[in-house]
């Protein structure tokens, strides 16, 4: 029996680029069931453009990925940009706002993620920000586990032992990136299949697969700028057999195909979530904790 996500969301998603706009108001693939978006880079559009983002938002479910809160940063929240956030996702209906567990700004904004200190501090530092920015939005958010490059000096616990604190000191949602378990388990050397397992599943409001870039080092850079690889898949697939069956979209920033190439790996989330039911163990689960 299939059982109602507390967001409304269910099935398989796509990050909606500009570029695919166009292709997207003439025919919405039947296989999209929602679609996320960073609302920094649509609050204030107006014009055609804005007419047309309009046109989508009133029809379908979307949620909100964001980028620049810097929910770990050392400065005090952006509560102006918070106030025009929750403006916009009042006026679309969004089901959902998401962010990254990362800090990105200072005193002035880095334009990159960068990790947190896995320190006990940091948890609290985090959370604290997280319970404001869920006051201010009027709304629950989900946090994404990020990807990293560097170790975050000092650290007191692993990355796992981190994000897991954050989640229950702050009770909120967990936004998990599957591609980012890959890059930083091939980035820091560790088991991908452990660390997916220990996040708690009954958080999870929905998914992401992307691509990302190798460089000659090994070194993997999360660019979502190329087609999801079959490892990441296979976690996908763990994941589904671990959690039960949770909302899921391709994420695609940079070398941005046709539209119909991108529809290939969506459908390809429906197909998992089909093979493994859609009875959803994880919708009923997450449903019984909100």
């Amino acid at each position: 029996m299939s059982v109602q996500h507390p967001f409304g969301l269910n099935g398989a998603g796509l990050g909606l680029r500009r570029s695919l706009l166009p292709a997207l108001l003439v025919n919405k693939p039947d296989c999209i069931d929602f679609f996320e978006v960073s609302p920094e880079n649509w609050i204030g559009v107006g014009g055609a453009l804005g007419k047309q983002f309009r046109a989508l938002t009133e029809r379908y479910r979307f949620v909100a990925h964001g980028l620049a809160l810097s929910l770990g940063g050392p400065v005090p929240l952006d509560t102006q940009f918070l106030r025009e956030l929750k403006a916009f996702l009042d006026d679309h209906d969004f089901a959902l706002y998401t962010e990254h567990l990362s800090f990105c700004s200072d005193e002035g904004h880095f334009y990159d993620l960068y990790p947190i200190p896995f320190t006990e501090q940091a948890v609290k530092h985090v959370a604290a920000r997280i319970r404001q920015t869920q006051d201010i939005l009027d709304r629950p958010i989900a946090l994404e586990n990020a990807s990293y490059y560097v170790q975050p000096p000092h650290a007191e616990m692993d990355e796992l032992s981190f994000i897991n604190a954050v989640l229950q000191e702050a009770d909120c949602y967990l936004h998990l990136d599957v591609n980012n378990i890959y890059v930083n388990s091939v980035n820091h050397g560790y088991d991908a299949s452990a660390f997916l397992r220990g996040l708690p599943g009954e958080r999870i409001v929905y998914g992401h697969v992307a691509g990302h870039d190798m460089e000659p080092s090994g070194l993997i850079i999360d660019t979502h700028g190329q087609k999801t690889i079959e490892p990441v898949w296979a976690l996908l697939d763990e994941a589904y057999q671990h959690f039960g069956v949770f909302p899921t979209l391709v994420e695609r920033d940079s070398n941005i195909p046709p539209l119909e190439t991108l529809v290939g790996e969506v459908e390809r989330i429906a197909t998992l979530q089909t093979l493994h039911g859609i009875g959803r163990t994880q919708t009923q689960t997450l449903e019984a904790a909100a």
